[in-house]
């Protein structure tokens, strides 16, 4: 699953704002588009593995998509929006 941006460029912006250290040391050995991809892909398999588990703790199922759809959408958002908070704080602005 993706979300519907990308952590690069808010990796990219943090690193150059809060971390310049880092960030010239990135950009002058030429890997930071390496450590950018790594930062998108681990945050995409963070989502795949934190967001089912998040939808099961909260009561996410298909009988309560089908008795009350307002409720499981409203349940599957905040589901999404744990799940970023959580990979923006463990992953891109760490």
């Amino acid at each position: 699953m993706r979300l519907s941006y990308g952590y690069r460029p808010l990796r990219r912006d943090y690193l150059r704002e809060y971390k310049p250290g880092l960030w010239m040391v990135l950009v002058n050995s030429g890997k930071l588009a390496d450590h950018l991809k790594g930062i998108e892909r681990m945050a995409e398999q963070r989502v795949d593995t934190l967001l089912p588990q998040l939808m099961k703790a909260a009561g996410v199922t298909e009988e309560l998509k089908a008795r009350d759809q307002m409720a499981w959408v409203g349940l599957v958002n905040y589901c999404w929006a744990r799940a970023d908070e959580i990979i923006l704080a463990d992953l891109v602005y760490a």
